[in-house]
């Protein structure tokens, strides 16, 4: 793909993303984004056929740019506490760092306009953590709970840790609130 390409595909898709965080999917035209892009809305058409193939073309991106981000460093030999704990820190951090992306996936994650090949192939990307889970909660290092609902809570306090810090400003205080956090959720792990 050329670079004028690219440019143009990747403006397309950061107005789509920051419309579509502010306005809703419903809210935002297909006008509006090439218009917010700098190019012929003929021109979006070309890259996304419909407004629900560039959403879900958007979704996979930026679950792939949060799942690379999220994965950042985490030590396979570590301690199953350690890795979580490094988890939680990076998906915190993450969602601070790129609130939009963070907001649109949470907006977007259950919407009946993501496709399920969208989605299938979007959570290939997530399954290291996946796999880590498992592990832990196959080895006896967390209590006797689903592992399901585990995963929800873990993903639901992680956005309202997330709100806090945004909503907040509280930057300077966000490690300790990303360790407070930890331990909150660890504590309801724990088998003992």
């Amino acid at each position: 793909m050329d670079q004028q390409v690219k440019d143009k595909k990747t403006a397309i898709m950061d107005a789509a993303l920051k419309l579509f965080t502010e306005r809703g999917f419903h809210g935002t035209s297909t006008a509006q984004i090439s218009k917010d892009a700098g190019v012929a809305t003929g021109t979006l058409f070309n890259y996304f056929p419909t407004k629900e193939d560039l959403i879900n073309s958007l979704y996979f991106e930026v679950k792939g740019r949060l799942s690379s981000c999220i994965k950042e460093g985490i030590d396979s030999e570590a301690t199953f506490e350690a890795r979580m704990k490094k988890l939680w820190s990076n998906f915190i951090r993450c969602g601070v760092n790129n609130p939009e992306e963070f907001l649109f996936v949470g907006q977007f994650s259950s919407s009946p306009y993501i496709t399920k090949i969208t989605r299938e192939e979007a959570m290939k990307e997530y399954d290291v953590i996946l796999d880590m889970v498992e592990e832990g909660f196959g080895n006896g290092k967390t209590g006797n709970y689903s592992m399901e609902l585990a995963m929800l809570i873990f993903y639901h306090s992680s956005r309202a840790v997330v709100s806090l810090i945004l909503d907040s400003g509280s930057l300077q205080d966000m490690d300790e609130i990303i360790e407070d956090g930890f331990q909150i959720l660890w504590k309801g792990l724990s088998p003992e």
